[in-house]
């Protein structure tokens, strides 16, 4: 457990937030603000680009715009022989948001500069969670952030750190994904062999995660060892700002990444609410976090808030469901059927008996497996479970968590003000994921880009966006929580205003209806969460 002052954080009226027993902590923010960075300026950040129709994506990395824009960062002959609207949307957005906007059209636009200065080091988080999909062939572009979006991002990184600094794009995919092939599919080595020959600042690339998992029909057979991140990691310890602490005494039931139950519990009881943190990500100076748009099976969409699963080094120290049903404290189902009596008896034995296996499980995955749908129904299809509905009241409060981390955690874990870093969201939104997603998602050409420093309106303006209903959707009504000891923003949803093509100067998010696209949700989220609201609810 972290070594973390209980009394770290106090809060004034204003909901500002005062670091307590950290002094050196308090000075960077001082200093920051002399050099007109306001770390806590994702709290107070109301403003949301919403760029359109880009449609589309280029077909060469290293994905370098097709246009020889005034602040390029390279010369013509790097240029694209073919139209990169991916760039031209991410430029849009950060135009949209008025960044830097006296010096926009001429060599010296730079819009991230709010956000980062010479000397920083930047992390860059895309949503690289698996290479392929779980019924359909390959990733289709809506599984995975793509990879001209990732260079569009690179490049005004590049453009604010004015040759002195740090690049490192990270990410710790699902574990059993190749992250070779991730990077072959984002065109990341293009991207690093560009920023050798040409740049003053070396762009790396890290997988976070220190094990990869060995699965045979989704069934977990090992592991093997990663390098990790080089770093290390960081536990960060929320405790009574954590999202499970009013609900400790169902913690009994959580359940993580894999059947190793009482290791996810032993991180989340008698007021210990921790998670193991990339430390490449703490001692960032900002985070630039790249979601793709998408639904989710367990939280309704992923976007921004999601994305930051993706920081951590041990995912079974995330709660991703409690087991049971509503009325016994869980939310893996939706009723207590005696189907589902008969399943989570089964798994119970499985669970229990599958470490006993040894080399004997590899030749018993498969079939397990197809009978275990063949019994209890296929939950890519039709069958609602693992906590793959509405109903699940539990990856929401672990993503929150993960979030707060990300804001409040200073470079050793231990929490203070907002102070620790700046972040920044650029949403991935050209081609989107509907339907089954994360992993089976359907791709929707939706053609946008969403940007913006507060990665709650963010996802706020990508719900709009995908014609969901935030109010019901529980991710973002408890983001929405000023009341929190450690708030996620500092305003409410009326107060967000939004920037597109629509209303340059800006309106109400509220008021921005005519950007609504009709997303297909999840099937355990259908007629639950779209503005739209079909007739048919999941059984």
């Amino acid at each position: 457990m972290a070594n973390r002052p209980r009394e770290a954080l106090e809060y004034d009226h204003a909901s500002r937030p005062c670091l307590r027993g950290d002094e050196a902590a308090a000075n960077r923010e001082r200093a920051c603000e002399c050099r007109g960075i306001r770390r806590d300026g994702p709290l107070r950040a109301r403003e949301v680009g919403v760029a359109t129709g880009h449609v589309g994506y280029p077909s060469e990395p290293p994905y370098s715009p097709g246009i020889a824009y005034p602040e390029y960062c390279f010369g013509p002959e790097t240029l694209a022989k073919e139209a990169n609207h991916a760039y031209d949307g991410v430029r849009d957005a950060l135009h949209l948001l008025q960044l830097d906007e006296e010096h926009y059209g001429q060599r010296d636009w730079n819009p991230l500069g709010q956000v980062i200065r010479p000397g920083d080091t930047v992390v860059l988080k895309p949503n690289f969670v698996r290479e392929f999909r779980e019924t359909q062939p390959g990733h289709d572009d809506c599984t995975i952030t793509h990879g001209s979006i990732v260079r569009a991002a690179v490049d005004y990184a590049y453009i604010a750190l004015k040759g002195r600094g740090r690049i490192i794009i990270v990410d710790a995919p699902q574990g059993e994904a190749n992250f070779d092939e991730i990077r072959r599919i984002a065109g990341l080595d293009r991207i690093q062999d560009l920023y050798r020959r040409r740049g003053d600042v070396e762009v790396e690339v890290h997988d976070l995660r220190p094990e990869r998992s060995r699965t045979l029909d989704g069934a977990l057979i090992g592991y093997e060892p990663l390098p990790g991140d080089p770093r290390g990691y960081a536990t960060v310890d929320l405790g009574t700002h954590s999202m499970f602490a009013p609900i400790e005494h169902l913690c009994r039931r959580v359940y993580g990444s894999d059947y190793h139950t009482r290791e996810t519990r032993r991180h989340h009881t008698g007021g210990v609410h921790e998670y193991s943190i990339s430390r490449t990500v703490l001692e960032a100076d900002c985070v630039i976090n790249l979601p793709k748009l998408k639904t989710h099976k367990k939280t309704g969409l992923t976007v921004c808030l999601k994305n930051m699963v993706g920081i951590n080094g041990k995912k079974n120290w995330l709660p991703h469901l409690r087991l049971g049903t509503l009325a016994q404290g869980g939310d893996q189902f939706a009723d207590n059927a005696l189907k589902h009596r008969v399943e989570r008896y089964v798994m119970a034995c499985f669970r229990r008996a599958i470490p006993l296996l040894g080399p004997v499980r590899t030749r018993l995955a498969r079939p397990l497996q197809t009978m275990g749908k063949q019994v209890f129904g296929d939950t890519n299809t039709d069958t609602v479970r693992s906590g793959n509905w509405y109903g699940n009241d539990t990856a929401w409060r672990m993503i929150l968590d993960l979030n707060r981390a990300v804001l409040y955690a200073d470079r050793s874990g231990n929490l203070g003000g907002p102070g620790a870093r700046n972040v920044f969201c650029i949403v991935d939104g050209i081609v989107a994921g509907e339907g089954n997603g994360p992993l089976d998602a359907t791709p929707k050409a939706a053609g946008v880009v969403v940007a913006g420093r507060n990665p709650v309106a963010v996802e706020l303006a990508c719900a709009l966006v995908m014609g969901f209903d935030h109010t019901q959707l529980p991710l973002l009504c408890h983001a929405l929580d000023r009341n929190h000891p450690a708030p996620l923003l500092t305003f409410g949803y009326e107060e967000i205003v939004c920037r597109s093509h629509v209303d340059p100067g800006g309106c109400p998010l509220s008021h921005c209806g005519a950007l609504a696209l009709s997303f297909k949700p999840h099937f355990g989220w259908r007629g639950r969460i779209e503005n739209y609201r079909p007739q048919t609810r999941p059984v």
